[in-house]
């Protein structure tokens, strides 16, 4: 029997540890260093890294629970996150973070058959190629296409600082490429479109192999061969978890900053400034008002927030922030008991949008991870939706359910006998920021801002990047600051 329940991310039903809930201040008044808005993954990490400076510091967050999107979901014996699954180790400030929450919380890097990446092509999955023989061989990219790619490192270098990705792929590697790698991979990461993400806010790594290099091919041979530090060592572009789910991570850093600090479900938060510094307002969830003082204020909240947040701020600058779009992703959690030897040995399936398929991509974390699912079962996260099909948000549960069990049958190819044990599913109506064109007038409009404003802080990821490694970079060059 199919156990089913319809869940958007302002009211998830918690079984995993429980998190920090709101406590009654105790004082209406209370003065700090640093008073950080969001609970998420930069907000937390920021206001850890804060306290082991000696900084007093204080986490207001509007939801009942920190921890933002990052949620993980234990149904049974599945373990399944209803918002991001992985991140990447792509700076040693991930490795830090988990080196400073010591025995707290674990990083758990995927096992080695998480390198295969499956790509979905007339009616099957093929894996990417991850090396020059498996390239010729594959059926993804045309022949014209592979050969064309020993040019690559001769061809003009771009002019358009805001270029797509799409565009630069199809111009440096063919419109196969753009077709069957560029992109599902922009799917997968962003829910975009690989046509009006910029190169330079989008993918800036993919962006200076260009422009300091003159070629994706010279950049990453340079890159490779360039001498590395003990610490650039630390990233080591592994895909990584929590052990037993993200969420951990999250309470090991509420732990760490302490309840004392942590304020959940505050309403109507407000922040303008005052006499050497700035003032923050809000009502509990008891109706009480409260003000914190505070010399600095680090906002870490989704862009579409910041008009309320900011009040003080004038609307010819807060617009350039604030019309940042987020795409719509929904997300479904399914747990198989026993996926009857049908091997899902990889990291995960993208769909490129030419295939015209109603999944973005199929994750595999119990493929990745261990005790996600029972023994000879699985764990898989479906994603949905994004800023091609914005309308599969309204998709009633039943219809999101067919279209995951045609998947799990016609796609993974699982037989008609395999049933899910369980079906989650996760609505988020502002999943992923898209950094398009208008993101240099936003980055701007913020640096501005916090030259206007000494002490204020616009950080989260409206800016730096989306990943959790970005984010938790971020955090750590917020700190410094």
């Amino acid at each position: 029997m199919i156990k089913r329940m319809a869940e958007n991310k302002d009211n998830f039903s918690v079984e995993s540890k429980p998190t920090h809930e709101h406590q009654p201040a105790q004082e209406a008044t209370r003065h700090v260093d640093v008073c950080v808005i969001g609970a998420g993954l930069t907000g937390l990490t920021t206001a850890f890294l804060l306290k082991r400076k000696g900084k007093e510091v204080v986490v207001i967050e509007k939801q009942p629970r920190i921890g933002g999107q990052i949620h993980t979901q234990q149904v049974g014996d599945y373990i399944m996150e209803s918002g991001p699954n992985t991140g990447s180790v792509s700076f040693p400030e991930v490795a830090e973070l988990f080196e400073a929450l010591n025995q707290e919380c674990s990083m758990e890097t995927a096992c080695e058959s998480s390198k295969r990446r499956w790509i979905w092509k007339g009616g099957r999955f093929h894996d990417l190629p991850a090396g020059p023989i498996g390239g010729l061989r594959t059926p993804l990219f045309t022949w014209y296409d592979k050969f064309r790619i020993l040019g690559e490192p001769f061809r003009a270098k771009g002019t358009n600082p805001d270029e797509t990705v799409g565009a630069l792929a199809a111009r440096r590697l063919g419109k196969s490429y753009l077709d069957y790698a560029v992109d599902p991979f922009v799917s997968g990461v962003y829910a975009g479109n690989p046509m009006t993400l910029v190169t330079r806010f989008a993918l800036p790594k993919l962006y200076l192999l260009e422009q300091e290099h003159g070629s994706f091919i010279r950049g990453a041979i340079a890159k490779a061969r360039a001498p590395k530090t003990e610490r650039d060592r630390r990233a080591t572009k592994k895909v990584f978890s929590a052990r037993g789910g993200l969420s951990h991570l999250v309470n090991a850093l509420g732990d760490a900053i302490g309840a004392a600090h942590l304020i959940t479900g505050a309403d109507g938060v407000e922040i303008n400034p005052t006499d050497g510094g700035y003032v923050v307002k809000y009502t509990t969830g008891l109706g009480q008002a409260q003000t914190v003082y505070c010399h600095e204020v680090v906002t870490t909240c989704g862009a579409y927030a910041l008009p309320a947040l900011l009040p003080f701020i004038q609307q010819s600058l807060m617009s350039k922030i604030s019309n940042l779009f987020y795409a719509p992703i929904v997300q479904v959690g399914v747990g198989i008991k026993d996926t009857q030897g049908v091997s899902l040995n990889a990291f995960g399936g993208l769909v490129p949008s030419c295939e015209k398929q109603q999944v973005l991509g199929i994750l595999f974390p119990s493929s990745c991870f261990e005790n996600r699912a029972p023994l000879g079962g699985a764990t898989l996260s479906f994603f949905l939706g994004g800023v091609r099909h914005p309308d599969f948000l309204s998709k009633t549960d039943e219809e999101l359910t067919a279209i995951v069990e045609d998947a799990l049958h016609r796609m993974l190819k699982l037989p008609a006998s395999v049933q899910p044990d369980v079906i989650r599913i996760f609505r988020h109506e502002r999943a992923i920021p898209q950094y398009v064109a208008s993101s240099g007038e936003r980055y701007a409009a913020i640096e501005q801002i916090q030259q206007q404003y000494p002490g204020l802080i616009l950080a989260g990821n409206i800016r730096d990047g989306i990943g959790m490694a970005h984010r938790i970079r971020q955090a750590f060059e917020v700190a410094r600051q």
